[in-house]
């Protein structure tokens, strides 16, 4: 088996490289509850490049406008039709914010109008590794003053085949694992398990 390997998606709008720790911080905690082999360093690859197809898994974040080229749209659309996953995390947490409404009009481009659906709080992917009976897990950023201020009680994906290609969520789980591994012991739950589910459902479905 290959090591897994975490991508990021760096577009030509906006700002990509957001949330530099939350990587390290996620591919440690695959090492640590998985079996699922890593390499651990981050890749980051152009959305208008062919290496975007070698990738199993790929995440996208911002704060701004996301539009996409017609060669970056073409690679998305193809990777997430040939069986790929991209996990998309608004760093707004915001559902009215610059990066929501241009992310969801890019889908819609891409997709097709109600392409991109609310999941159900039940969902093979609460429940690809780690338990989470409730849905997705709040995050501190949710309620801090800023965005919409709302804990969003939801994800969306687009589904092909039955599966999830594209993984979006306005609840800036970017930022809540945006910190060194490290400082993990000092949480009485550790805030990464779902992303692990995140992976392993990307792995496994």
């Amino acid at each position: 088996m290959k090591p897994f390997f975490f991508t990021r998606i760096q577009y030509t709008s906006g700002n990509w490289d957001t949330d530099q720790r939350m990587p390290s911080n996620l591919l440690h905690s695959l090492v640590e509850y998985t079996t699922i082999p890593v390499d651990e360093k981050e890749k980051i690859v152009q959305l208008s490049s062919n290496e975007i197809f070698k990738s199993p898994f790929c995440y996208l974040s911002g704060h701004k406008l996301v539009e996409f080229s017609s060669q970056e749209r073409d690679h998305f659309k193809r990777y997430v039709q040939n069986g790929g996953f991209v996990f998309v995390d608004d760093c707004n947490h915001d559902i009215d914010g610059l990066f929501a409404k241009s992310f969801e009009q890019e889908m819609e481009r891409t997709f097709g109008p109600k392409a991109l659906q609310k999941i159900p709080n039940n969902h093979a992917i609460y429940h690809s590794f780690f338990k989470f009976e409730e849905g997705p897990p709040t995050t501190t950023f949710e309620l801090n003053g800023w965005g919409d201020d709302l804990v969003h009680d939801y994800l969306k994906a687009i589904t092909i085949n039955g599966r999830i290609g594209v993984l979006y969520s306005n609840k800036d789980y970017g930022c809540e694992w945006d910190y060194d591994f490290r400082n993990k012991r000092f949480l009485a739950v550790d805030n990464t398990r779902f992303g692990v589910n995140i992976v392993v459902y990307a792995l496994t479905a």
